[in-house]
């Protein structure tokens, strides 16, 4: 049991840690549009995920989910979700938006904790209203001081809980549900490759070295979903919930000191308020851990 959290923790490092590297790949692609990388995203996920799911024998799975219209449906909702939030993250990241990209990520799971409220009845104590007070206040703020919605940081949170919660609603694990939704995503990003005018869309017009990058973004995917699904059967979902802000810390770094977007005082004090928000989830959660040995040594 040690050995098997030990690698849970090792697996979780390095897929919090692939997400948080993960716009160096699309930075560095910002020769190639956004739609284009999200295409070739969504193509080479498919065909990696397709193969990963015979070689670990998912199919049953697959083929379980297929037959299951009311799933179907609900995953048209989630690839919708998951394929707004892909293009507004490359999109971001390639238009020096890289903090507001930071922001959201850190934003998402104080959404997450609304949205267990309102449709899970889970109960919001007074720690976790303050918490979600505090990012409203962050929110708030970024209207007066910029005047407009913090729409990208916004976008990303929102799509990407809601992702999140029609997962949870479905129950269809990692590997499945990415198989389905990128097939549903194939005939678009087919489609745009087939009438884009880049330069770069026609993959027999390019050189080795663009199509190895192109290809990549199969990779950046599904390296670190394979990493985080074998955490999540090795760790429990509290102690891998502490590894969630890794992503985007490291793209505040990234964002900050490597590309040099400018971080005001303005910028940086809706920054303050989400990590105070953050920081109380997590003394509230570590809360939480350390009460349930004492309940083990107070049962009978």
């Amino acid at each position: 049991m040690q050995t098997s959290s030990k690698s849970g923790v090792l697996y979780a490092l390095t897929a919090f840690t692939l997400w948080a590297i993960a716009p160096i790949y699309f930075k560095e692609m910002s020769f190639v549009p956004a739609q284009e990388i999200l295409a070739h995203r969504v193509i080479w996920s498919f065909l990696l995920v397709l193969a990963l799911i015979f070689i670990l024998r998912y199919s049953k799975a697959l083929v379980t989910v297929l037959k299951s219209p009311k799933i179907l449906a609900a995953m048209l909702v989630s690839t919708s979700l998951i394929g707004f939030n892909w293009g507004t993250f490359i999109w971001a990241v390639q238009n020096n938006q890289m903090l507001s990209a930071s922001l959201g990520y850190y934003i998402n799971p104080l959404i997450s904790i609304l949205l267990g409220v309102i449709f899970f009845k889970e109960k919001l104590d007074t720690i976790r209203k303050a918490a979600v007070l505090l990012c409203f206040c962050a929110v708030v703020f970024e209207i007066i001081q910029f005047g407009s919605l913090p729409w990208i940081a916004l976008a990303l949170s929102m799509t990407f809980a809601f992702y999140g919660l029609i997962r949870k609603k479905i129950a269809v694990d990692s590997f499945t549900g990415m198989a389905i939704e990128t097939a549903i995503m194939l005939p678009f990003a087919l489609m745009y490759l087939t009438l884009s005018p880049s330069p770069t869309s026609n993959i027999f017009d390019n050189s080795a070295s663009v199509n190895w990058l192109l290809f990549a973004a199969g990779p950046v995917t599904m390296a670190p979903l394979m990493c985080f699904a074998a955490a999540a059967n090795r760790v429990s979902m509290v102690t891998l919930g502490f590894f969630q802000y890794i992503g985007p810390t490291g793209m505040f770094f990234l964002a900050v000191f490597l590309y040099d977007e400018p971080l005001s005082s303005e910028k940086l004090t809706t920054f303050v308020l989400i990590w105070s928000a953050l920081a109380i989830l997590i003394f509230d959660s570590i809360r939480r851990l350390r009460k349930v040995p004492d309940a083990y040594k107070n049962s009978p």
